[in-house]
């Protein structure tokens, strides 16, 4: 997204800029699971974005700052950090001296942030009130039903909060859904994986690619990983997503962690109709394009594997860790950090 200046008429001349914001508040999660890569998708956005001061927040981890969120704060650019289990009104009325206490943007995602979002809106400006996370699979007989229930991962926080956020496993397309139960059995979430599959998951089967994009359109899921014969049918014919994953060899733990694109996106039931990625409020959709080789999906694999047992994400860790067996052709413990 660049400034632009056009003539319209002779001696008319229009255009806009992107100007940033002058401060922003970026809280990272970390209560449960110390979510690294968010200090990189808000702290870094709003650096490279130009933004002058930029507070980060977590709430504790076991009792104190999560030493690998505080060195994600501190090298993404913060310039201001804390540690608080208030955290998320912090950064417009909490215990900062009163010279810090500025009007603050703010960023994603838990039940209790969003209500604190929710209360601070219309005096400060917030990103979006974030719902739970959601994945859409498209899948034909091309792919095989242990790379499609991988996604089970995505299934990770606590069963017990059936309104957080973080936690339904949202809807697949599945060939072979046998494999889910084999995967519920061994997964380390799998109390958490199980009770949101059998709440939340659904299989569609549809007859025709093309009543597949119009199912896609309907569910417009914050993520959409292609696994079919034409991925590129779907690229160029889907328009209500908030991230495109295509083909195998990509997935959707690569988009939340490592990849480079954003993973704060429009969730909460078809918010990809209207809402999309952090910066981009123009609908615009991000898509990660297919021709990803098996030497790259294998290297990108390593680093998010890494990252995602940092995080305590073993679920996550083995979308990345299949992709390592397979294409990088390398053993990799199941669960564990690839070397």
């Amino acid at each position: 997204m660049r400034g632009l200046e056009v003539e319209t008429l002779p001696g008319v001349i229009l255009g806009h800029r992107h100007i940033p914001v002058a401060s922003i508040g970026c809280y990272v999660p970390g209560g449960r699971y110390p979510m690294v890569a968010s200090a990189h998708m808000s702290i870094v956005t709003a650096k490279v974005a130009g933004v002058k001061r930029i507070a980060a927040c977590a709430p504790p981890f076991r009792g104190g700052p999560h030493p690998a969120i505080v060195a994600a704060m501190h090298f993404g650019g913060a310039t201001r950090s804390s540690c608080s289990a208030a955290c998320k009104r912090s950064p417009r009325w909490g215990s900062a001296p009163r010279r810090f206490r500025r009007r603050y943007d703010c960023r994603p995602r838990h039940a209790y942030v969003a209500e604190a979002k929710r209360q601070l809106f219309g005096r400060v400006g917030i990103d979006l009130l974030a719902g739970p996370t959601e994945t859409l699979i498209i899948a034909d007989d091309s792919v095989d039903g242990e790379i499609c229930a991988r996604l089970l991962g995505q299934a990770r926080a606590r069963p017990d909060l059936a309104g957080d956020p973080a936690h339904q496993f949202g809807k697949a397309r599945a060939r072979h859904h046998g494999e889910v139960e084999r995967l519920l059995a061994i997964l380390p979430t799998h109390d958490a994986a199980r009770k949101a599959w059998e709440d939340f998951g659904e299989v569609i089967v549809c007859d025709t690619e093309d009543e597949m994009v119009k199912e896609a359109d309907r569910i417009a899921s914050e993520h959409v990983q292609v696994m079919t014969h034409d991925p590129d049918y779907f690229l160029n014919n889907m328009v209500n997503y908030g991230s495109l994953f295509l083909g195998p060899r990509t997935n959707v733990a690569y988009g939340d962690k490592v990849i480079g694109t954003n993973h704060t996106l429009p969730t909460k039931k078809g918010g990809a109709l209207y809402r999309r990625a952090v910066g981009r409020k123009i609908p615009q959709d991000l898509h990660l394009p297919e021709g990803m080789t098996d030497e790259a999906s294998a290297m990108i694999g390593e680093y998010c594997s890494r990252l995602c047992v940092l995080e305590g994400f073993l679920g996550h860790a083995e979308q990345a860790n299949v992709r390592v067996r397979r294409y990088g052709r390398r053993n990799v413990g199941y669960a564990q950090a690839a070397e």
